[in-house]
């Protein structure tokens, strides 16, 4: 059995790997075409034109969807391991919640592009990694929680270290945009799709969207932490049957008709 059939492991494997997809697929798309420059656009601006902005919404959503499974499943996971333990499961419930929150601002960022709708798309990137990147924060503090009698250190100290890999991207995007969108540079430049290198701002610009590649990636990587923890676990259907009949049949007409089934045999 390879490594990635063990258990549910396959499903942080497949929401990492649809979702590099999504940003790799949509930036090759809009190079072909000349739709954005080749040397590192914004995320945003590789699924702003069609037919990307067709690819990128349709697969980041699906995206969403595998994440909020995998939040889902990691959730039910550390409430079987930890039933009795009032802190963890306060802090499991908050990081469900946070992880819920980052999967619906995924959704506004397929759905509302940047240089059609920016501030509800910038409010789903607030969603999307911002919260996200609290939603880490509350998966490495209850990897904390639960060592070594559940985790190892190890799993702790990667889970922190790309918690603050994270973080420091933000920090990064957050500046140079800023200095990027002051005014100092022109006005209008959430529009503009093509830079040349000898403008000004060009530098503040290729920080940011070197920030926001390395933002998104770091936030992928932290779900690559939970293969091992997914490998032990297994899923599996219950079917209880509530009646013989597929009909909304009161029971005492049930109950009449075998009687007189009965009746009429005997």
């Amino acid at each position: 059995m390879w490594w990635f059939q063990q258990g549910l492991s396959f499903l942080p494997v497949a929401l990492v790997v649809w979702s590099a997809a999504s940003f790799v697929f949509s930036y090759i798309t809009a190079i072909v075409l000349h739709h954005v420059d080749p040397l590192v656009p914004y995320i945003s601006d590789t699924g702003t034109i069609p037919p990307e902005r067709c690819l990128f919404g349709i697969m980041l959503n699906i995206s969403a969807f595998l994440g909020m499974a995998t939040m889902y499943i990691r959730y039910k996971q550390v409430y079987a391991l930890n039933p009795e333990k009032s802190k963890i499961i306060k802090l499991n419930k908050i990081g469900l919640t946070l992880g819920l929150m980052s999967c619906f601002g995924l959704c506004i960022i397929a759905n509302f592009q940047k240089c059609i709708l920016y501030y509800i798309h910038v409010v789903g990137a607030c969603l999307t990694f911002g919260v996200g990147a609290i939603y880490m924060l509350v998966q490495t503090v209850l990897s904390y929680l639960m060592q070594p009698e559940v985790h190892s250190k190890d799993i702790f100290w990667i889970r922190l270290t790309v918690l603050l890999w994270c973080c420091s991207s933000i920090v990064s995007m957050f500046i140079s945009s800023v200095v990027l969108y002051s005014g100092l540079y022109g006005t209008n430049l959430v529009q503009k799709l093509h830079w040349d290198p000898q403008e000004k701002g060009y530098t503040a610009h290729i920080i940011s969207t070197v920030s926001e590649w390395s933002l998104a990636f770091s936030f992928l990587s932290f779900f690559l932490t939970y293969i091992r923890d997914f490998q032990k676990i297994s899923l599996r259907a219950v079917v209880s049957l509530h009646g013989q009949t597929l009909y909304n049949t009161p029971q005492s007409f049930v109950t009449d008709e075998q009687a007189l089934l009965i009746a009429g045999s005997i």
